[in-house]
């Protein structure tokens, strides 16, 4: 899997909280996208648009386990999600509800907001195509990349089960 679009870039240790406000969770999704990273950048809900890429530090999505966070990112039609590293229970939910992320140190330093970028799942490639820069992140294993293909975990579990339905 690849994407290619244009950097929102946040730093380290973003909380849920701040990727989806606590008072927000319930509220319809039109509601919630309309606040997504508001208070770390109050321009990317008005800005971001379908293909974006969100790059950010070290420990993206820490906190709470709430598969909001990654539902609300999606939503915002962001293509996927690089960070240096990320809460292991937002990692878990991200791939869960068919979220793009990739671990890539490193990509802090190596772009600015605004860049271009080119993300490759499966190598774990990031090319920095407004500086030539490139970056190797962890690639994705096959298991996750299959349940990406196929939209998050809920689509995907036919496949697990087989065709009649049982493990």
């Amino acid at each position: 899997m690849r994407f290619r679009g244009r950097c929102w870039k946040f730093g380290d240790y973003i909380p849920t909280d701040q990727i989806v406000p606590s008072h927000l969770v319930y509220r319809p999704m039109t509601e919630i996208v309309r606040h997504v990273l508001v208070n770390v950048n109050p321009e990317f809900p008005e800005r971001v648009q379908p293909g974006d890429i969100v790059v950010a530090g070290k420990h993206f999505g820490q906190s709470s386990g709430r598969a909001i966070a990654a539902k609300a990112i999606q939503a915002t039609g962001v293509a996927c999600v690089v960070a240096e590293s990320f809460a292991r229970t937002f990692y878990r939910n991200a791939f869960e509800i068919g979220l793009a992320i990739l671990e890539c140190p490193g990509i802090s330093e190596a772009v600015r907001e605004g860049d271009i970028l080119d993300v490759e799942l499966e190598t774990g490639w990031v090319r920095n195509e407004s500086t030539g820069r490139v970056l190797r992140g962890k690639p994705t294993p096959p298991f996750l990349l299959e349940m990406l293909r196929a939209g998050g975990l809920i689509p995907f579990a036919p496949r697990l089960l087989g065709e009649g339905g049982k493990a």
